[in-house]
């Protein structure tokens, strides 16, 4: 380890120069760990520290500054270039304490209340591993635990822990955000643009305050999210959440898909929307010229008591619960191709059951940048209903009679 202390002016000039200087070497190494800036002396009320750390948004690298206040955080992204004139300016105007951490060193400049600074330097003494600097890599929580509407709607407590009994809604919130966020980077959206999203059956908000958050926290985006519910006193809490949290552009509405249907929309949400409910979403959302449409579909009644099973199949299919399950993936399967058929690419897989349905699908759809003809897909879907005595199907019929297909 190397020290170097000095009472100069001109000596302290110099160490911020070379503090910086082994900043510049560690980005264009891509060796940076994370920078924290701290003893805070400005003038900005529970501002604690600033944790700076290397990010990738849409392919470029960045750094992200976390803003760690006594009680919530705030993120914003900075350009290479940026983020080091910012630094500049903190140290030590606002920041008497630098920590520089890297692959291959470990640097901090301090200043006293004295006048003195002090410039600390070492190699790393074991290998270190390099940082996932990715929006979209395995393991990677896309919220963090000190965000302050966990603590508001019972995630986690004041000391901004995870309440245990709470792990399971922490896990799923984090799953959505890695859907959305995957969803996001291969849509036509583009952050610089305000985003508008609507979440049917919002329920307590966990979900909508989460999207909200990492719009407008994360990405530093304009995120106008609505959540849509029928019950009054969800609606009256999470309104109150959102103001007290200071979460503009977040708010919540009471009705359902039928009564609350926005002009135009980028991101439509329906999770447990129960049997036709969720192709009443689905239309609304491409109706609205959704981008991306999220849907976790529950009870398929529509198309079960419909459903002929074919003389091949009948003796498997008498059990009820076997029946039940060919509604399901006959129901959600034509619900895939009809929004492959309106310019969609749509997945169809497991997630996280909600903690009021034991229901662990979802639909998945991404408007693609080039149309489709819809020609094969509707006659696979006209095939599938011939072959299990199919009438109607919800969502087809509310496409035809829009003329979104022939």
């Amino acid at each position: 380890m190397s020290v170097i202390t000095s009472t100069s002016p001109i000596a302290a000039t110099d160490h911020l120069a070379q503090f910086l200087g082994l900043l510049d070497i560690s980005l264009s190494q891509n060796s940076l760990i994370k920078l924290v800036l701290a003893k805070y002396v400005g003038s900005e009320a529970d501002l604690q520290r600033i944790i700076i750390k290397p990010l990738t948004v849409k392919e470029q690298p960045c750094l992200s500054f976390v803003y760690r206040y006594k009680t919530r955080d705030i993120t914003k992204n900075f350009s290479l270039a940026e983020a080091v004139a910012v630094i500049a300016s903190l140290i030590p105007a606002s920041f008497k304490n630098a920590h520089l951490l890297s692959l291959t060193d470990e640097v901090q400049l301090e200043f006293s209340k004295k006048g003195k600074t002090t410039l600390f330097k070492s190699k790393a003494q074991q290998e270190r591993q390099a940082p996932s600097a990715g929006h979209d890599r395995e393991k990677k929580r896309y919220l963090e635990l000190t965000r302050p509407f966990l603590t508001d709607l019972g995630v986690t407590n004041r000391q901004h822990e995870l309440i245990p009994a709470m792990s399971r809604k922490w896990k799923q919130i984090n799953k959505f955000i890695e859907v959305f966020s995957h969803a996001l980077s291969s849509s036509p959206l583009k952050l610089d643009q305000p985003i508008k999203v609507a979440d049917f059956g919002s329920g307590k908000g966990y979900l909508t305050f989460a999207i909200h958050d990492y719009l407008c926290n994360t990405l530093q985006a304009q995120g106008q999210v609505t959540g849509v519910e029928l019950r009054e006193d969800m609606v009256t809490l999470c309104n109150e959440a959102a103001a007290k949290l200071d979460h503009p552009g977040l708010t919540f509405a009471q009705g359902d898909v039928r009564t609350v249907a926005p002009s135009a929309l980028d991101v439509m949400i329906a999770l447990h929307a129960c049997d036709i409910a969720t192709d009443y979403a689905i239309h609304m959302g491409i109706r609205s010229g959704a981008s991306i449409i999220m849907c976790s579909p529950c009870c398929h009644k529509q198309i079960r008591l419909q459903i002929q099973s074919p003389t091949l199949l009948k003796p498997m299919l008498q059990y009820g619960l076997h029946m039940g399950q060919q509604a399901e993936m006959v129901t959600d399967s034509l619900r895939a191709l009809l929004l492959e058929a309106c310019g969609y690419e749509t997945k169809v897989f497991e997630f996280i059951s909600l903690e009021h349905t034991n229901k662990n699908k979802m639909i998945l759809a991404v408007k693609r940048a080039e149309p489709v003809d819809p020609a094969q897909l509707l006659a696979r879907i006209q095939e599938l209903k011939t072959f299990y005595g199919l009438s109607e199907h919800c969502l087809e019929t509310l496409l035809k009679s829009d003329g979104f297909i022939g």
